[in-house]
């Protein structure tokens, strides 16, 4: 099953090469109909077992689609579907395709969605330039970096995913509801606005593109969970140069504006800048999932992970969620922190992190306390 490949992949990040539109593989299941025809039950041993405890969680009053799309994911069940809706394009014309190997069926799709409401968005776009200038301190640094941080600068892991393109890197904050302890340490202020600003994350990261480099049209192969981005550094901001394409529709990265789409859906984009585009990017529940539709979905996920979730002990079930609890909580950012600050290049980092203030802070602090004291010895 394409979602257990974490090393490869990630949840949301099993891209796909675009293929031309073929029929379902398995039942066939129209998006926007009301009813559909139910898969099988799942028959493997850690998928029945998951199964079983996703209808518990989920109860008699809840829809069944949750269920439903672990027994689709369990029998390798792509959903293939065009969702144009623009009446001069055809299937043919159109790259309003949408393809997801992990599917919850009657989860409405657009390609981009209105935010303007959401309290999270005018949370993280208040604090953008603060998570620009943390995150530029550190990568200015690319040795103290590759010593630091957890997979930093990750590229395309898979055949499928370089064939659309090399230009996009990642350095993951939050991965399936889990913190990287030691990448939020090198980003906490970073990692602090994330949490509190309640957005709806599965996973959070860093995001580069290389300068003029295009990714080729593909599906990120999820329709549980939307896309949103917070752009950090965009080249030539404003004019253009960095765009994304969801189906049919295009829009621009504008540093500071968020915006959020659905990415099972075929998109592309282009950097035509001489520079590097960055962003801070998120994958949050589709807004239509109720609160026990996550829960249950966060479980099947934490039951990849600690499969012991499922066991028929008692004791090894309670001690699984005690590990899956500790998995997911916010991590001390203190303790995750490095030991040196990045090195400049006039050698005044080269100090260890105090625990109050970070060593940039107290440069500049004794800069102005040496300016303060001058002034008083001429007058």
């Amino acid at each position: 099953m394409k979602i257990t490949n974490r090393a490869a992949h990630g949840l949301c990040r099993s891209s796909v090469a675009v293929q031309p539109p073929k029929p379902h593989r398995s039942v066939v299941v129209d998006s926007t109909a009301s009813t559909y025809e139910r898969p099988p039950p799942s028959t493997g041993y850690l998928s029945s077992r998951i199964e079983k405890r996703l209808e518990e969680i989920l109860g008699d009053s809840s829809p069944t689609r949750v269920v439903d799309s672990w027994r689709y994911l369990s029998q390798d069940y792509e959903h293939r579907e065009y969702v144009g809706t623009d009446p001069t394009k055809t299937p043919e014309t159109s790259n309003c395709h949408q393809q997801a190997h992990s599917y919850v069926p009657g989860l409405p799709i657009k390609t981009f969605w209105d935010i303007e409401g959401e309290k999270w968005r005018e949370a993280l776009e208040s604090k953008h330039e603060v998570i620009r200038d943390e995150f530029l301190k550190v990568i200015a640094n690319p040795d103290f970096l590759a010593a630091n941080a957890q997979n930093a600068w990750v590229g395309a892991q898979t055949g499928e995913a370089r064939a659309y393109g090399l230009g996009w890197k990642t350095l993951g904050l939050l991965d399936r509801g889990v913190w990287d302890p030691v990448n939020a340490g090198l980003f906490p202020r970073t990692a602090e606005i994330i949490r509190d600003s309640g957005i709806p994350a599965v996973e959070a990261f860093f995001a580069s593109m290389e300068p003029e480099s295009s990714i080729k049209l593909h599906s990120d192969n999820a329709n549980f969970v939307l896309t949103s981005h917070l752009p950090l550094v965009v080249p030539d901001n404003g004019q253009n140069k960095c765009r994304l394409t969801i189906g049919d529709d295009t829009k621009e990265w504008l540093e500071g504006k968020m915006m959020m789409f659905d990415t099972s859906i075929l998109h592309d984009a282009v950097n035509e800048s001489d520079r590097k585009r960055y962003i801070l990017m998120f994958r949050v529940w589709h807004p239509d999932l109720s609160a026990a539709e996550r829960k249950a979905l966060q479980f099947a996920l934490d039951s990849l992970s600690v499969e012991e979730l499922v066991s028929d002990d008692p004791a090894e079930r309670a001690e699984a969620e005690k590990k899956v609890a500790a998995l997911r909580a916010f991590p001390d950012l203190r303790k995750s922190r490095p030991k040196v600050v990045p090195t400049s290049t006039s050698g005044q980092w080269k100090a260890r992190i105090d625990d109050n203030d970070t060593e940039m802070e107290k440069i500049t602090k004794n800069k102005k306390k040496k300016k303060k004291a001058k002034k008083s010895s001429t007058s």
